[in-house]
């Protein structure tokens, strides 16, 4: 089943399956961050417009445009 970050539960780890996006810009923010396919990742909490996510060794808040476009 393919979801992005706003519809999974939280605290369970995900492998990120691709970056759904064509822009440029949150494309390589995104992998700055760690976040690109084959990566696990998990949502620690949810946020009124966001949640904090764990890629790698960092936590990270993002908002509901960037959970959107992370495929898991």
């Amino acid at each position: 089943m393919i979801m992005d970050l706003r519809t999974v539960e939280e605290g369970k780890e995900y492998i990120i399956r691709e970056i759904a996006t064509d822009d440029e810009e949150l494309n390589s923010f995104l992998f700055s961050l760690g976040c690109y396919s084959g990566e696990p990742i998990t949502v620690i909490s949810r946020k009124r417009r966001g949640c904090v996510i764990a890629v790698k060794d960092g936590r990270y808040s993002i908002d509901d445009q960037l959970a959107e476009a992370i495929v898991v």
